[in-house]
């Protein structure tokens, strides 16, 4: 028979277990359902392989005695912490509860997050972090700003080591929004989360706009204007499904390569893709459906979709094999670069060549955008960023080249002069400095000029440039691409490009870091 002293320790562990399970009481509970939310136990569950979550440092406690906190208790200090599988795979875990003192972040609430960042970088995970929160516990002071500093230097510090995901679920203010920033992928969910560093009644006051949290900063505006978020769920259920789909895409850490799934081996392409592209380089298509056709159905996974539409950018598998695409999208501003494209592209790149993801490039652009805005505001400078992103990536690199690829942006995207290993050209290619019409109005001026008949010679001398220029064939005849293909031929040649170079080692200079074009 047990001991009836070690049954009362028992019989207590259990209850304040149990009173630890309660959250932030039953009403604060309905009242978070009650508002389309999950609390913030309900969102692991969902997100985790079911029996897998172990919490750690579910007894911590707040130390404060500023405000008769003191005389409060705020269970596990409003953050639950932990492990957890997702499909197999292992993840650090925490999330915030709004039920507990509206998920505030004070000292231990902080330092809870601080350890399970420290302890996912030991163990080389990827760590998700579910964000609801009223922000920093005002009544903890200076401690607070510490917690802060001290989750975006574990942030900084884990930036290329391990994937860092972030989901907001509720509300994300001041300081607590650099946190999601600094990770990899930020995922909002709509109508219940906003972020933003100074909220609408401060706006009001100081610059007299009148805006609400939405507008200001909810999901739809940071999915589509900001570029802040980079997709936007419709539920918190949804939110973890997106998690799940991420991390089935990316490895644990940056020592380790994605795991191949049971991918389509087969190199054949409908033949409708010849259907699809116009060799007219000002006739638009969409080049989601070239991606959809030449990768394993169904698993392109687009990341920020609403944001800078003319470049798409997102996951996808060739033959089980994962890896991270970039293309201009002709339906969009013809495909041509912008600051905003420019941003998404080169950040994406950064992150793929981080965590060992093959990177295969569509090129279909006239060039970089033309205007007084884009020039006032940097274009040169945030251009700058995709040149020096996919020159310092080192991972396999393999461009495709549909139509158009004019002047600076066919360099900026993925050429061999930056690195790609494998460069094809589909036979509607169009290599040259800039497009026929510019170039023969330039080169052929006097000609047209003197012409009799100005408007026929300038066709006739456009026709003569094309023939000249605007192809494959010089760009193939000089080296600069590995082959003019087909484009039924295109998986099959991306395939075997990905399988070449699978074991590329390309060595840098030896530095600290570079310094790229912010």
């Amino acid at each position: 028979m047990s001991d009836p002293k070690f049954l009362e320790k028992l019989e207590d562990y259990n209850k304040r277990l149990q009173k630890l399970y309660e959250c932030g009481g039953k009403d604060k509970i309905e009242k978070q359902h009650s508002n389309g939310k999950l609390t913030a136990r309900e969102r692991i569950e969902y997100l985790v392989d079911e029996g897998s979550f172990e919490e750690v440092d579910i007894f911590v406690k707040h130390r404060s005695t500023n405000f008769d906190l003191d005389k409060k208790q705020f269970p596990y200090d409003g953050v639950v912490t932990g492990f957890g599988k997702v499909n197999g795979k292992k993840i650090a875990i925490f999330s915030q509860d709004f039920t507990v003192q509206g998920g505030s972040l004070g000292e231990m609430h902080a330092k809870k997050i601080i350890k399970i960042q420290d302890l996912a970088m030991k163990y080389g995970m990827p760590i998700v972090g579910i964000n609801d929160s009223g922000g920093a516990r005002i009544q903890e002071g200076v401690d607070a700003l510490y917690g802060y500093g001290g989750i975006f230097y574990r942030n900084t510090l884990a930036s290329g080591v391990i994937p860092q995901i972030t989901v907001i679920s509720g509300p994300c203010a001041g300081g607590a929004v650099y946190s999601p920033a600094i990770t990899d992928f930020t995922i909002m969910v709509d109508k219940t989360s906003q972020m933003f560093i100074t909220g609408p009644k401060v706006i009001k006051s100081v610059t007299n706009e009148d805006v609400d949290g939405e507008s200001l900063g909810g999901a739809s505006v940071h999915n589509s204007k900001s570029g802040v978020a980079h997709l936007k769920a419709s539920d918190d259920k949804q939110a973890m499904e997106y998690v799940k789909k991420l991390l089935s895409y990316i490895p644990s850490n940056n020592l380790e390569t994605v795991a191949d799934d049971d991918g389509d081996f087969s190199f054949e392409i409908d033949k409708k893709i010849y259907d699809i592209v116009s060799p007219d380089p000002k006739k638009a298509y969409d080049i989601k459906e070239l991606i959809g056709l030449i990768f394993d159905e169904g698993t392109f996974f687009e990341i920020q979709p609403d944001y800078a539409k003319n470049i798409v950018v997102g996951f996808a598998r060739i033959s089980g094999k994962s890896v991270g695409i970039i293309a201009n999208q002709p339906k969009q501003l013809a495909g041509s670069l912008d600051i905003n494209a420019s941003d998404k592209a080169s950040r994406f790149i950064r992150f793929c060549d981080a965590f060992n993801i093959p990177i295969i490039t569509f090129v279909d652009t006239p060039g970089y955008l033309p205007g007084v805005g884009q020039e006032h505001d940097g274009i040169i400078r945030h251009g700058a960023k995709l040149l020096f992103a996919y020159s310092e990536s080192t991972v396999p690199k393999v461009t495709v080249i549909i139509r158009k690829a004019y002047g600076g942006a066919y360099i900026a995207m993925a050429s061999q002069h930056l690195g790609s290993d494998f460069v094809f050209a589909w036979p509607t290619a169009e290599i040259a400095v800039m497009g026929p019409d510019g170039a023969a109005n330039i080169i052929f001026a006097k000609d047209i000029e003197n012409s009799k008949e100005p408007e026929t010679t300038r066709k006739e001398k456009i026709e003569e440039y094309k023939k000249q220029f605007a192809n494959p064939y010089e760009a193939a005849a000089k080296g600069y691409i590995e082959d003019v293909i087909d484009p039924a031929a295109t998986r099959a040649k991306i395939a075997m490009a990905l399988d070449v170079s699978k074991n590329k080692a390309e060595p840098r200079p030896a530095k600290k870091h570079g310094n790229i074009p912010l």
